[in-house]
């Protein structure tokens, strides 16, 4: 099950850097409201009867990628406008 965990959360860091690299980061509220939607989505209660490695790796993948998305496009967002100013 770690192999499995390990390639979750390496695709959760990877998707989100891949398609950062690709576009490039849009409006900077888009990327504040993924990082909001990270913490919400890491302070959702799993049910009783969800909690299982399963859910602990779909809620984990979400909250990841979101979070690495939202934090990366504020990064590159500021860092693309120092370049052009």
């Amino acid at each position: 099950m770690s192999g499995i965990a390990i390639l979750v959360y390496l695709l959760a860091i990877g998707i989100p850097g891949y398609l950062l690299h690709q576009f490039h980061s849009r409006s900077w509220y888009w990327h504040v409201l993924s990082v909001a939607a990270a913490v919400g989505v890491g302070m959702i209660p799993i049910p009783p009867a969800r909690q299982t490695a399963g859910w602990d790796l779909v809620f984990g993948f979400f909250c990841v990628a979101l979070l690495v998305w939202g934090v990366g496009g504020l990064l590159t967002a500021f860092h693309h406008r120092e370049k052009h100013a």
